[in-house]
């Protein structure tokens, strides 16, 4: 039920204590997040194609997804990425965060030199893991004693995940989801008998399939509600930990309860690959970059859409912004987050 005018005063007033207090964190569900509006460009904002509804007519006619699926066979190889960027078990770290940078990955899949089979990946989450986000950081503090540039030109075999989950080719489209929903995993390496990799699958390649549909399903019906958030002024190196925390690749930012945009795993990471922060992290001063805040390096390119958009309108936005995920705002308070998970999970077959 709306709130009446006393309690809106009462809970706009709440939320503003809650920032003079510097807490840099909070749940979307508790804490009211104003989107960029008001008198002068609020009639130009409602017609601003980053912000959709419902009621929007699709330029596309409907599309029987599963007919599309079917007509390539039902494999994921037909799917996927063909081209699969890859560093073997011994290149450095150092070597995984500047090719991330360079190439905006989220992730590497890690081949034997010799043999090309799939040993391994590494993801941005593991990065900002190992940068002092969470526990393996401990390469760092124990192996290394503190020193991070010693640290960072250690093996990738240190902090790359072992326990990869890899499909054969002829794995169906519908098979592959299940797998990546119920691993929680963002990428599917494609690997041969032989196991040599020969293709990745990941979320952006599902959702890209799902182009042009037309639903009668809306936003409100599966996005996720309680969405942590930062702050602006929150440093990058806190934010990379709660990311690490709470098993998440993104973080809405605010300031003074207005969303100013999103950050993600990545965005930490092409940071520190890069410019004067690359050169803070070469000399082993990490923490000094770390400690800049995270409204820094926030997009200021805000693109939102609402719980009444049909899941088909959002998931286009997504696509042609080339974005991973969507705040969801209503009469100014976020109320969630769209991602391309939450995709999966609306038209898992």
């Amino acid at each position: 039920m709306p709130l009446g005018k006393n309690r809106k005063k009462k809970a706009k007033a709440k939320s503003v204590v809650q920032l003079n207090k510097n807490k840099t964190f909070a749940s979307a569900e508790k804490m009211k997040v104003h989107a960029k509006l008001n008198k002068v460009d609020r009639g130009v904002q409602r017609k601003d194609p980053r912000m959709r509804s419902s009621t929007v007519t699709m330029d596309k006619g409907p599309v029987d997804f599963k007919s599309r699926i079917s007509a390539k066979g039902g494999h994921i190889l037909a799917f996927s990425t063909k081209e699969v960027f890859t560093l073997p078990p011994t290149a450095s770290i150092m070597e995984a965060i500047k090719a991330m940078t360079e190439k905006k990955f989220r992730r590497v899949p890690i081949t034997d030199a010799g043999t090309k089979r799939l040993v391994g990946i590494v993801s941005s989450v593991d990065i900002i893991n190992f940068l002092g986000g969470g526990s393996k950081n401990l390469l760092v503090e124990k192996r290394h004693k503190g020193n991070l540039l010693a640290a960072i030109n250690d093996e990738l075999r240190e902090i790359m995940d072992y326990n990869v989950t890899a499909v054969e080719g002829q794995t169906s489209f519908s098979a592959a989801l299940k797998i990546m929903l119920e691993k929680n995993i963002g990428g599917l390496p494609i690997v041969n008998e032989e196991k040599k990799l020969v293709a990745i699958f990941t979320e952006r390649n599902a959702v890209e399939v799902m182009s042009g549909l037309v639903t009668n399903r809306k936003v409100e019906d599966y996005m996720t509600r309680n969405v942590t958030m930062a702050t602006t002024n929150t440093p990058i190196g806190q934010a990379a930990k709660t990311m690490v925390e709470n098993s998440i690749r993104r973080l809405p930012i605010v300031k003074e309860g207005i969303f100013t945009g999103m950050v993600t795993a990545s965005d930490i990471v092409h940071f520190l690959g890069r410019g004067d922060a690359f050169e803070k992290l070469i000399t082993g001063n990490i923490h000094e970059a770390f400690d800049r805040p995270v409204g820094s390096i926030v997009s200021r390119d805000l693109v939102w859409t609402t719980p009444e958009t049909n899941m088909g309108t959002a998931l286009e936005i997504m696509l042609e912004k080339k974005i991973g995920s969507l705040p969801v705002l209503e009469a100014g308070i976020m109320r969630g987050i769209i991602t391309e998970r939450d995709f999966l999970k609306a038209f898992e077959l």
